[in-house]
């Protein structure tokens, strides 16, 4: 079984809230929440060898592409390659965008694995 928290962070150079111009990325039409549904469909539980956290980090490109995947906090690595293969799995996103222009942001994207 798989529990999410439901957080996410946006960091880097585009980390800038002025008058709300910074537009977040869509899942699927929808938020973080559809991408967790992804992920859970996705995710091979029978590879988790131990319960933990995982966080992820990734970087959705100005044309909705993840990029840059990787596993900051891991407790055993079948779940973290596991994460990995699903993460590179992931179809594109709408980016998000910065008056009105795509930009590039990195998201961190944490859940529990219970087994």
């Amino acid at each position: 079984m798989l529990s999410f928290f439901s957080f996410s962070q946006i960091q880097g150079e585009d980390e800038v809230y002025l008058g709300g111009d910074l537009i977040e990325p869509k899942f699927n039409g929808g938020g973080l929440e559809k991408f967790y549904d992804f992920v859970k469909k996705e995710f091979d539980f029978s590879k988790a060898v131990k319960a933990g956290k995982l966080v992820t980090s990734f970087t959705i490109n100005e044309n909705g592409e993840l990029k840059n995947c990787k596993v900051t906090q891991f407790v055993d690595v079948e779940s973290a390659t596991e994460i990995i293969r699903v993460l590179k799995k992931s179809p594109k996103w709408s980016p998000a965008s910065k008056n009105g222009n795509p930009v590039a942001i990195t998201l961190n994207f944490p859940f529990d694995i219970i087994v």
